[in-house]
């Protein structure tokens, strides 16, 4: 990956703009998650209602930490043994998380993530919100090209990059359960 593509798209999300990037299994849509008309673009670009909550990624555990309560050991241990990783977990929020990131809904969904191009990323920016790039109810766009043929020029920038090895997005698991939410497609 070239390091200047990786500038450009960490320095568009800092300035409050919406970009692509590859993730584990599809094209992803992100910017800064504490940037409220960041998030509102995005959410509008995917006509996605802001009740259905959005999706955390990081580079490491600890850029979480502000965001999600952790479970107890027995299920933080599962979390762990996946993390970094293709799987993604849903945790409660801490009081002062925006109501855009979790719909209401009193809940996260969080990633430590291992692929590249996201891990570097989120070194360079902190955490992501991280929806797959799509219209909402629509297939996720799995390359570059699809992702200019939806978006067009709303996104600020498209970091190009390989996906991971999933075909879909990623699983979902409760944790406070460990239930599967949403399986691997």
């Amino acid at each position: 990956m070239h390091d200047f593509r990786l500038r450009r798209a960490a320095w568009m999300v800092r300035r409050g703009g919406v970009i692509a990037y590859p993730t584990e299994g599809v094209y992803g849509l992100g910017c800064d998650p504490l940037n409220a008309k960041a998030v509102r673009r995005l959410l509008a670009m995917k006509r996605r209602p802001v009740g259905k909550g959005l999706i955390l990624v990081a580079s490491s555990l600890d850029q979480l930490l502000p965001f999600v309560i952790l479970p107890a050991s027995r299920i933080m241990d599962r979390v762990l043994a996946t993390w970094p990783g293709p799987v993604t977990w849903v945790f409660p929020v801490r009081k002062k998380v925006p109501k855009w990131l979790h719909g209401g809904r009193g809940s996260l969904a969080v990633r430590v993530s291992a692929h590249p191009p996201v891990a570097l990323l989120c070194r360079r920016t902190g955490p992501l919100v991280s929806t797959s790039a799509n219209i909402t109810n629509r297939p996720p766009c799995r390359n570059v090209l699809a992702v200019r043929r939806v978006f067009g020029r709303g996104l600020n920038d498209i970091l190009p990059g390989r996906l991971g090895g999933l075909s879909g997005p990623t699983p979902i698991y409760d944790g406070s359960t460990g239930k599967v939410l949403r399986a691997v497609s």
